[in-house]
């Protein structure tokens, strides 16, 4: 299976329209290699021309230049033999002896005229939060959350009766940029409004140190993509989430 640049299935294409890389800047196009040598440079594990987070903060790799050999090579001996890594971001087909397991098409959207406002009843969770969090997203299954992920920018949530019902917060930092991630609600408190609110609220927040927000989810999406772009974020470009394994030796 090859990853092409830009690419997505003819159906995304038509569910949601072209999309216009001008709305944001170059570094969207590596977004994980900006924050793992930047903003997240101290969550990050690096080896020449690859970086990672750290196992029990994230699960996502980047490369300085994805059509460089010696990146891959320095990726492999990075994660080792035989290990799954998770690469965002569209490129060419992987180095010698890595294989792609899965390549899930995605959308990568930015904030064009997002109508921020800060919500007073959200309230900012911590490491105290965790076990919740975790169990929360194990039932919605928004993406990757692990024990520390919390520590990649600020998290917000409901409470209704002491139990956490909904949140979102803050992942990958590329310089200027900070993406919005683990927007979940549980199931029995869908349809109030609560995940709009987590995301203008975090937005507003983003927006507030002077950054501007990018949001990522699958092209297959189609509601979610509806109600983020509804709210005022613009589609960027058509991107790519791959499960890759390195070469066994």
């Amino acid at each position: 299976m090859t990853i092409q640049a830009d690419s997505a299935p003819p159906t995304a294409i038509l569910v949601h329209g072209p999309a216009d890389a001008s709305l944001g800047d170059e570094v969207l196009d590596n977004a994980a290699w900006s924050a793992l040598t930047g903003r997240h440079a101290h969550l990050a594990v690096r080896h020449g021309l690859a970086a990672r987070y750290r196992s029990d903060v994230a699960l996502f790799v980047a490369l300085a230049d994805s059509t460089d050999p010696q990146a891959w090579t320095d990726l492999a001996a990075l994660v080792g033999p035989g290990a799954d890594v998770l690469l965002a971001g569209t490129g060419p087909r992987p180095g010698a002896g890595w294989t792609i397991e899965e390549s899930i098409p995605g959308v990568q959207l930015v904030d064009e005229t997002v109508a921020t406002v800060a919500d007073p009843e959200a309230l900012q969770l911590g490491p105290a939060d965790v076990p919740e969090m975790l169990d929360l997203v194990a039932r919605t299954k928004p993406g990757p959350f692990l024990e520390r992920t919390i520590e990649l920018g600020t998290y917000l949530g409901f409470r209704h009766d002491g139990k956490l019902t909904a949140m979102a917060g803050e992942r990958i930092k590329p310089d200027g940029w900070t993406e919005i991630s683990a927007v979940c609600t549980d199931p029995a408190y869908r349809g109030r409004g609560l995940g709009t609110r987590l995301v203008l609220a975090v937005a507003a927040g983003i927006r507030e140190r002077g950054d501007r927000a990018v949001m990522h989810a699958s092209a297959q999406n189609a509601g979610a993509i509806g109600l983020y772009r509804s709210l005022g974020f613009g589609l960027r470009r058509y991107t790519d989430f791959s499960v890759l394994t390195s070469p066994s030796s």
